[in-house]
């Protein structure tokens, strides 16, 4: 009799279990409450890594809008100069945040490299989530002739008591990272291509 007692018990120990994987951790859920405060709200950027094949961008003004957050998604479109092409897309993905990249022409289809990111790794806190490329994008990257790419980790960091957010791209021999204050909110710019 003892097994059969035992059964429930497992049952709702294995329930507990998939339903605690399945919610969002305490440090997901203060990074998303962090990015949706910023919704609808638009913001400048500047380069600060050093590298100089980044200087096209420099030239440019860089602006990001958190333009639409669900409970599950926020998009995050990145104007450079008149390039509206790109988003960033932070949303849930089994039991982890995810970050993935949308690039579309001006015509609203989408670039042959697009859909690229992946799901947080584990060293991640409520100011900021690490996102290594995932083996889609590895795929993605390899047909595209950019292997290197493969290494990518990208991260986002949202800092409301430093007015902060940034978002980074690191493998090994590339450093990119653009800051925006979040105290100093701009006009939103036109919608993305592909959102009009």
């Amino acid at each position: 009799t003892r097994p059969r007692q035992m059964r429930p018990r497992l049952l709702i120990a294995a329930t507990l279990l998939v339903t605690a994987c399945s919610q969002p951790t305490l440090q997901e859920s203060e990074f998303m409450h962090r990015l949706t405060a910023l919704c609808g709200k638009a913001f400048e950027g500047r380069i600060v890594s050093e590298d100089l094949q980044d200087d096209p961008w420099r030239a440019q003004r860089i602006v990001m809008h958190v333009r639409s957050c669900t409970k599950d998604e926020i998009r995050i479109p990145l104007h450079v100069g008149d390039d509206r092409s790109r988003i960033w897309v932070i949303h849930r993905e089994g039991d982890r945040l995810a970050l993935h990249h949308e690039h579309r022409h001006e015509d609203g289809s989408f670039d042959a490299l697009t859909g690229y990111g992946g799901a947080r790794d584990d060293r991640f806190s409520g100011s900021r989530l690490n996102f290594p490329a995932d083996a889609e994008t590895k795929a993605l990257f390899d047909t595209s002739g950019i292997p290197q790419s493969k290494e990518n980790i990208w991260a986002v960091e949202i800092r409301p008591g430093h007015s902060l957010f940034a978002y980074e791209l690191e493998r090994p021999g590339r450093f990119f990272r653009i800051e925006f204050d979040t105290s100093k909110p701009v006009d939103p710019p036109p919608a993305p291509w592909g959102a009009e």
